[in-house]
């Protein structure tokens, strides 16, 4: 009986990510072809940020399966879904939706490259931040039960904060709630990934100074390019690569705070220098439809990470 097309895709591709290699310090493994040809395994695969169909996900247009179905036909290696693209966020979902989608990302051939919540640890209240804690706390366990390796959080808005505040003050708040949930996500065995979103973390600096202080293997970087909006972005997206577990591309970022278009190639330069191995999710932002955005911004990011890596 003859395999149907959409599951040959799928068996092809899974059985090709799952050929074992053997890799030495400093150098890409190799995998022999049929020709015994010698190629090259990039470390680096693409993965959709889910945000890019937020308001075809936020109104209904599109369900969360839609998405991942779209986003495995486009050839993407995994989806990124932020918790609330799940029913009754922030609240919890059940487990049998949470297994749901991680069926259908596997039939799909697609891995779940992580997950993420909306917090904020900036908050002056203490009852308050505390809540915002069992969030992040809860939200670990559901990432570890989709397979999510990582988990996005914010150091928070600061909106709420006094105008003559002091940065430190709020600094050690954020990493001591942050401390406090890579404990947890230690023994769920999910990684936080502190995302630099232009609000209280505005630069290299502040990110960086964050992770450092709260030192734990199980905090890296959600390195958000579009995120950096004072000075030179390339420079602070090039100071925090080695910190990064996980990246957000996206199709303009800002320099000197003026919008423009991203230099991917500049991009995939960094990310190459700084060692990474792992996912490079894209998000499309504005307005028009991500089913036509999506697909144009992932053929360009392709074509950027193909003429870096060979």
């Amino acid at each position: 009986m003859p395999i149907p097309s959409s599951d040959r895709r799928t068996f092809l591709r899974t059985a090709a990510a799952s050929l074992p290699f053997v890799a030495s310090t400093g150098t890409v493994s190799a995998l022999r072809g049929s020709s015994g040809v010698a190629t090259k395994v990039n470390p680096i695969r693409l993965s959709c940020n889910l945000y890019s169909f937020n308001e075809p996900l936020m109104s209904g247009q599109m369900t969360l399966e839609q998405v991942l179905m779209f986003c495995a036909d486009l050839g993407f290696d995994a989806v990124d879904p932020t918790g609330y693209y799940f029913p009754t966020y922030p609240a919890l979902p059940d487990d049998s939706y949470v297994y749901q989608i991680k069926r259908k990302a596997f039939r799909l051939g697609l891995d779940i490259s992580g997950t993420g919540v909306r917090n904020d640890f900036t908050l002056p209240d203490a009852t308050r931040r505390n809540a915002e804690i069992d969030l992040v706390k809860k939200w670990t366990g559901v990432a570890a039960r989709l397979g999510a390796p990582v988990i996005r959080i914010f150091s928070g808005t600061g909106k709420e904060l006094p105008m003559n505040y002091n940065r430190e003050e709020v600094t050690t708040r954020v990493v001591d709630a942050i401390r406090e949930c890579t404990d947890y996500a230690a023994r769920q065995g999910v990684m936080l990934v502190l995302q630099n979103h232009a609000d209280f973390i505005q630069t290299a600096d502040h990110v960086l100074n964050i992770v450092r202080q709260v030192n734990s293997e199980w905090l890296a970087v959600n390195l958000d390019i579009g995120s950096f909006k004072i000075g030179d972005p390339y420079e602070q997206i090039a100071r925090v690569a080695p910190y990064a577990a996980t990246w957000q591309l996206k199709e303009n970022l800002f320099v000197d705070g003026k919008e423009e278009v991203t230099d991917l190639r500049k991009i995939m330069r960094i990310v190459h220098d700084s060692g990474y191995r792992g996912y490079l999710p894209i998000e499309t932002l504005g307005k028009g439809d991500p089913r036509v955005k999506v697909p144009v911004f992932y053929e360009k990011v392709k074509k950027a990470l193909t003429a870096i890596t060979g």
